[in-house]
C-alpha cells in the first residue's frame, strides 16, 4: 500500500503538534482514544439538551431559546476545560441546578425570569472568585482521602441509581417503608439496558477499542427499529436564539433584582451547593483516570475548577442553569479519555447538535444507561483505596458513599462524611490528626444545613 509522500510529513508534523499540546502520549492515550472517549462522553450527557428546555420551560422559559443555551453552555465550557485545563471532563447545564433554578426560584418564590438569570450570574460571580482566589483548591486540598474517595463511590452508587430509575429497573417501593423495588423486568427498556451493560462488560474485558459508543449506537438502532417512541424526526434544523413571542433570553438578567433580600439567600445556596458538589465530582472523576499527581492533588485542579465555575457566568448572560461538570464525564474516562481532547470533542459535538437537534432524538435513554452503569461499578473500585488501618477516615469515607445515594445529593454526603470524621477523631482521641481546614469545612456545612439553605 502506497502512501502520498508530500502529505505525510504534515500529517506527522500535526499529529505531532496535537500531541504535544494535550499530552496525548505522555498520559498513555491516542488520539482515537480520545475520540472515542469524547464522542462516548457527548452521547452519555446529550439527554441534558432535551432535559433542561423542559425543566426550564415549564417555570416560563422560552424552550427553544434554551435549547440553543444549553447548547452553547455544554460547547464552551468543554471546550474551555479542554483546551485551557486539559481534562477529559466535560461541562453542561447542571440537572439538579436547574431543578433549583426553575422549580424553587421561579415557580416556588415566584421570582421573574430575568431576576433568576441574574441570580445564575451572581452565582457563577462569587463562584469563580472562590476558585480564582484559591479557595476550592484549599478545599481539594483539605478533602481527607477516605471522604475524597467515598465521594468517588458514593457518586457511583448514585449513578446505577439515576440509570436504572432511568428506565424502570428500579421504581419507588409501593410497601411504605421501603424505597424501592424491582420494576418491570420484561420491559424493552430494562431488557435492552441490562443486555447492554453484559455486552460493554464482554467488550471490555475482551478490550475491543470504543466498546462502550459501539453499545450506545448498536441499541440507538435497536430502538429506531422496534420502539414506536424513537422515531427520526429529520437531520437539519436552525437554532433560534428567541421564544415563540420573539423576545431572546440573551442578556436579559436582571443582576439588580437578584440582589434583594429576598433573592440573595437562593444565590448563596446555589454557590455552596456548586462549590461542594462541582469539587467532588472533579475529584471523583480525576481518580477515575488516575490523573492525580504524586499529592494526589488534580493535574491542572485550578484551572478545571475555574472554567467550571465561568460557565456558570455565560449561562446567566445567554439564559440557561448554572454549568458543573457532569458525572457523565466519567464515561469518557471509562473509554480512556486522559487528555482536554475528549473535552475538545464533547465541546465541538455540543455545538454541532445546534443545527443537528433532531438527531438527539434518537438516543434513547436506554442506550447511554448502560454505559452509566458501567461507570457506577467502575467506580465503586474506589472501595479497594480505603485504608482501613485508619478506620475512622475510612468509615467517614463510607458514611459519605452511603449517604450521596441515600439522599440522592452529592453535598449531604460529603457534610455528614465530614462530620463522622471529625467527631470520630474527637471520640477516638485521634483529634491531632485533625487540621483546621478540616473542621472548618466541617463546621461551615453543619451551618449551611442547620440553616436550611441546603438546595
Amino acid at each position: 500500500m502506497s502512501t502520498d509522500s508530500s502529505d505525510a510529513p504534515a500529517t506527522m508534523q500535526e499529529k505531532g503538534a496535537l500531541d504535544r499540546y494535550f499530552c496525548i502520549s505522555k498520559r498513555g492515550s491516542s488520539v482515537r482514544q480520545e475520540l472515542l472517549a469524547g464522542t462516548t462522553t457527548f452521547l452519555a450527557m446529550v439527554y441534558s439538551v432535551i432535559v433542561v428546555p423542559g425543566m426550564l420551560g415549564k417555570a416560563g422559559f422560552p424552550p427553544g431559546a434554551v435549547f440553543v443555551a444549553t447548547c452553547l453552555i455544554a460547547g464552551f465550557g468543554s471546550l474551555l476545560m479542554g483546551l485551557w485545563a486539559n481534562l477529559p471532563m466535560a461541562i453542561g447545564c447542571a440537572i439538579s441546578l436547574t431543578a433549583f433554578t426553575a422549580f424553587s426560584l421561579v415557580l416556588g418564590q415566584h421570582i421573574s425570569v430575568p431576576v433568576a438569570l441574574g441570580a445564575v450570574f451572581l452565582m457563577g460571580v462569587l463562584f469563580t472568585a472562590i476558585s480564582v482566589t484559591g479557595v476550592r483548591t484549599w478545599l481539594l486540598r483539605n478533602l481527607p482521602m477516605g471522604i475524597a474517595h467515598g465521594t468517588g463511590i458514593g457518586i457511583g452508587l448514585f449513578l446505577l441509581l439515576i440509570a436504572a430509575s432511568g428506565v424502570g429497573l428500579v421504581i419507588k417501593n409501593p410497601i411504605e417503608g421501603l424505597p424501592v423495588a424491582l420494576g418491570g423486568f420484561t420491559t424493552f427498556p430494562v431488557i435492552m439496558t441490562l443486555l447492554g451493560l453484559a455486552v460493554i462488560l464482554g467488550l471490555e474485558k475482551l478490550r475491543v477499542p470504543g466498546g462502550i459508543l459501539l453499545v450506545i449506537i448498536a441499541i440507538s438502532i435497536i430502538g429506531l427499529i422496534f420502539d414506536p417512541a424513537v422515531q427520526y424526526h429529520g437531520l437539519v434544523a436552525l437554532p433560534s436564539l428567541s421564544g415563540e413571542d420573539g423576545k431572546s433570553l440573551i442578556f436579559s438578567l436582571d443582576i439588580m433584582g437578584a440582589l434583594q433580600p429576598m433573592v440573595l439567600p437562593s444565590v448563596l445556596a446555589l454557590v455552596m451547593t456548586a462549590v461542594f458538589d462541582a469539587t467532588g465530582t472533579i475529584r471523583a472523576v480525576a481518580g477515575q483516570a488516575n490523573l492525580l499527581d504524586e499529592n494526589n492533588q488534580i493535574i491542572n485542579g485550578g484551572k478545571a475548577l475555574t472554567a467550571d465555575s465561568v460557565s456558570s457566568i455565560l449561562s446567566g448572560l445567554v439564559g440557561a442553569s448554572p454549568a458543573a461538570v457532569y458525572i457523565e464525564s466519567a464515561a469518557g474516562t471509562a473509554a480512556g479519555g486522559k487528555t482536554g481532547l475528549t473535552a475538545v470533542v464533547v465541546g465541538a459535538l455540543f455545538l454541532v447538535v445546534l443545527f443537528l437537534s433532531p438527531l438527539a432524538f434518537l438516543i434513547p435513554g436506554y442506550a447511554t444507561a448502560p454505559a452509566l452503569m458501567y461507570v457506577g461499578l467502575l467506580m465503586l473500585s474506589n472501595v479497594a483505596k480505603l485504608d482501613f488501618d485508619d478506620f475512622v477516615d475510612a468509615m467517614s469515607g463510607l458514611v459519605c458513599a452511603v449517604f450521596i445515594v441515600l439522599t440522592c445529593n452529592i453535598v449531604t454526603g460529603i457534610m455528614l462524611g465530614f462530620v463522622t470524621l471529625v467527631v470520630g477523631r474527637v471520640c477516638s482521641n485521634e483529634w491531632r490528626r485533625l487540621n483546621i481546614g478540616t473542621v472548618v469545612i466541617a463546621l461551615v456545612l453543619v451551618i449551611f444545613y442547620a440553616g436550611g439553605w441546603a438546595i
